[in-house]
Parts: C-alpha cells; structure tokens; sequence
C-alpha cells in the first residue's frame, strides 16, 4: 500500500484549472491581515490572558503571550513560504500532500476539520451568549434562547452562521468586506480599552513578575484539579501538579496559544488570492503582528491593574472584571459589544477555512468529490451551506465547551508538520520558486516544529485521549473509504496535468 504517496507541486495546481471546481481570486494582502486579525482577536483577548495570569503564570503571562506569539508568528510563516510556492486552498493538508504523503495529509486534514468545527460551533455558541449579555448590560429585554416544553434552542448561533453562510456563498470577496469592517471597528475598541486601562495601572501589581511555583490544588479555582487535567509532560514526569513559576509561564503558553488559533486560515484562502505569491506572505506577516501587539498591550493592562491574586478570587477572571475591581464598571459595556463584534468575525472566517479544507480534500478523492462542485459565485456554495448547518446544530443544540482544547491540539500537530515540511520540501524540490522563504532552514523549522510539540505535551492528559479517540476514528474513513477514491493513486491526477500540459503546449504553438 502506497500510503505515502505524494501530490507533485504540478499535479496539486493543476487541480485548481478544473472546470466546475476552481475558485475565484479576488483577495488582496490586506485583505488576507483583516482575515488573520478577525479570526485571532475574538472574545479570548478580553478573557484568556486574565485566566492564564490568575491560574497559571501571574504577570509573567506577558511572557507566556510572547512565547506563544512567537511560536504561532514563526509556524505561519512556514505557511506563507508554502502559499507562495502553491497557492492552494487546504492549507496545511495541501503542504503536507505534496511533501510527506496522502496518509499523514490526511491525519492533516482531518485535524483541520476538528480544529475548525469544534471552534466554529463554540464560537457560535459563545456568540450567542455574550450577545444575551450585552443585551442584559445594555437593559434590553431581550433573550435569543426559547424553550418548547422540555426542549430548548438558543437560536443565536444559527442567526450567525446562516449571516455568513449567505455571504460567502454569494462570494469571498463580499465576506470579507462585511468581515473587515466589523474587524476593524473591532480593533478601535481594543486600543480604546487598552488606553483607558493604562490609565488604572499599578506598578506594584507586576512583582512578583514571576511568582514561585506552588501547588495547583493551594489556588481555589485553578484549571489543573488533578493528574487528568494537569500537562501530560508533568504526568509523565511524575511531577506535583503546579501552577506560576517557570512551568506555569509554558502551561501558560499553551493555554493562551488558543487566542491565536484559527491564523493558518488565512493560508485556505490562497487559492482565492490576487498575486498570491506576493500577497499572501506579506498579509501573513502584517496581521500577526497586528495580534501579537494587540496581545501583549491587553496583558500588560490587565495584569497592571490589579494582582493577580485578585483576579485568581474571580469565578471567571476576565479584562472586564479587571476594570470592575478598579471600580470602572462602565468599561463592562464597551467590553462586551467588543466581545460581540469579536466573535461574530471569527465564526465567518472558520466557517471559510472549514469549508476549503473540505473543498480540497474533496477534489483530491479522499472525500466525495461531489462536495467540490462550485457555483457562478465561484464558491461551493452547496458544501459552505451543509457546513454552515452542521456548525449551527451542533452550536444550538449540543453543550460543547469541554472540546475546546481539541482546537489546540489540532491546530499544533498542523504546525508541526508544515514547519518539518519546509526543509522537505527545500531538498526535494529545490528549483520551485518561492517569493517567501523561512529563514534559517533547515534549523528554525526544525526548531518551531519542536516548540509547537513542547506545546502540545503541555496540553492535559484528557486532551491527548480525546484527540486520539478522533485519530482512529480518522484512520477508519481513511482506509475504508479515501485510500481508494483518492485521484492520486486512480491515476486521474496524471491524467489531469497531461491535459493541462497539452493545452499549453497547443497555445505555445498557435
């Protein structure tokens, strides 16, 4: 069985000339930081870095965000050397296909697809809840949940996702106009709260900047409650669970590592790109270091206004309940409309990359391929509308917050293999242009695709379970289904590029 099987970098943009399966480019570099920018800056800046200080590092969060900035900056920019190079949508999965081979492609995609539903429909869900809030601060009375005897619905989340839905099924281009103005909109409250905030801080709230390392259990409210939930390199190592001090600023960074998650989407939306070659690195560049500011800014506030004992007193520690302890309560209002226009970006530019990666493995054979069918719009608009169901319904009717970690998981595993795919791909197909090349090769990605797993064994043990209950369930569809299907290995793929060569060669002689 040729599992290993690669996708040339010919074969892969062949595809993309198919009739009735090609998308539509129509996105500049701007568009691509704005698309970066809405999908990182959700409701976690105002929340996860309050959260990682009180329960794990203290005011050496700021730390812990520029550790996992860095981490995220660099894994990107490993995506940006292979969108220049194939300007494809997939992402992650069409890399590691052309680099690697189908099989670990396709543990690539299936974890895109974890990834990116688990937090579509938490999202969503949030969505809807941080709207009733704003609803309830803002003293309208209104609820979007119902209840019909003994069931009950918040319709919230299926009111955002149809939004978008009907927007990208109309055109990318239209989606991410509506996206970049709720997301720039959503950047002027941010600096906003920040500037106020500065105006509260204390310097006396940064020492220790470090705290000592002390036992998880002696903190009330702390997220490690035992072996299950502390990180699996303790678990193996045997060690106490713990929280501050060095361990809690790395436990700290996987943590927030989930306030970037969702950037390596911009890379779906290559093969929908103006001059991708030039634009998608350069949107890449400039939008992670819009977040990565953003980040730091909003740590430094929050940790400067109050300690981070106080906030560690809190049930669900937050920037908000910063600005409530210092008695700036009216700061509660524009945080939460922040949170609103936060989270609805972020559900349109998942629902967008959930569905490319669909799109993409569908035109490969390793799903059905009817789901890659495209319209008039030139996007399949009959897969983002069964995608946009499927996250509506399971954010509407399924509690599913204990999954949110599974996007961190998935997420870190496709960094990895991209950032290993780099010096692959460097050796095995030198003479391929690349507008963007990752410097350092082969060491820095070799040296990011070992950050990213320190970061993953610094997820909990039930993490780690979760995701490889999801493993097999992979592998099952993969070998009962895709390995057969697959237009690489019918040799339909060939077919393609001969086809493709012969009409370019019929156009080079006319």
């Amino acid at each position: 069985m040729h599992i290993f099987r690669t996708k040339s970098v010919e074969q892969t943009i062949a595809e993309t000339g198919e009739a009735g399966r090609s998308l539509k480019r129509n996105l500049t570099w701007w568009d691509l930081s704005i698309m970066g920018v809405a999908v990182a800056v959700g409701a976690g800046i105002f929340s996860v870095g309050a959260q990682a200080a009180a329960f794990h590092a203290g005011p050496a969060v700021i730390i812990s965000f520029l550790i996992a900035g860095v981490v995220c900056g660099a894994a990107v920019m490993c995506y940006a050397e292979f969108a220049s190079m194939i300007p494809v949508a997939g992402s992650a999965y069409t890399f590691t296909y052309t680099t690697v081979g189908e099989i670990m492609a396709w543990v690539i995609g299936w974890d895109l697809i974890l990834e990116m539903l688990m937090a579509g429909s938490v999202i969503s869900k949030y969505w809807g809840v941080y709207l009733n809030d704003f609803m309830r601060l803002m003293g309208w009375n209104a609820n979007t949940n119902l209840t019909f005897g003994s069931f009950h619905i918040d319709i919230a989340p299926i009111i955002i996702v149809a939004f978008f839905t009907t927007l990208l099924v109309f055109g990318t281009k239209i989606g991410a106009r509506v996206d970049g103005a709720m997301t720039v909109l959503k950047i002027a409250i941010v600096f906003f709260v920040v500037i106020v905030g500065f105006f509260y801080v204390k310097a006396s709230n940064f020492t220790p900047f470090i705290p000592p390392s002390e036992p998880a259990s002696a903190v009330s409210g702390s997220m490690v409650t035992g072996e299950i939930t502390q990180p699996l390199w303790q678990f193996l190592t045997g060690m106490t669970p713990s929280i501050y001090g060095v361990p809690g600023i790395l436990s700290g960074a996987a943590l927030v590592f989930f306030a970037f998650i969702g950037f390596d989407v911009v890379a779906t939306a290559s093969e929908e790109t103006i001059n991708p070659k030039k634009n998608v690195p350069l949107g890449i560049g400039v939008g992670m270091a819009l977040i990565i500011v953003m980040y730091m800014l909003v740590a430094i506030v929050t940790t400067g206004m109050v300690s981070y004992k106080d906030l560690a007193a809190q049930d669900s520690p937050s920037l908000a309940t910063a600005f409530e302890l210092v008695g700036a309560n009216w700061a509660a209002k524009i945080i939460s409309f922040g949170i609103v226009l936060g989270l609805a970006t972020v559900v349109m530019v998942l629902l967008l990359g959930l569905t490319r990666v669909v799109f993409a493995m569908s035109r490969d054979g390793l799903l059905p391929r009817g789901l890659s069918k495209t319209g008039k719009h030139g996007t399949p608009a009959a897969l983002q509308i069964c995608v946009g169901v499927v996250v509506a319904l399971v954010a509407a009717l399924f509690d599913i917050g204990v999954l949110s970690d599974m996007v961190n998981i998935g997420t870190l595993s496709a960094f990895t293999l991209v950032a290993l795919s780099v010096p692959i791909m460097r050796k095995k197909r030198p003479e391929l242009p690349r507008a963007f090349k990752m410097p350092g090769n082969p060491w820095v990605p070799i040296l990011i695709a070992l950050a990213n797993l320190w970061l993953m064994l610094n997820l909990s043990v039930l993490t780690w379970v979760r995701f490889l209950v999801w493993l097999v369930i992979g592998f099952c569809v993969y070998f009962g289904y895709s390995y057969r299907h697959a237009r690489l290995g019918t040799g339909e793929l060939d077919k393609e590029l001969d086809d493709e060569l012969a009409k370019a060669g019929g156009a080079l002689r006319s």
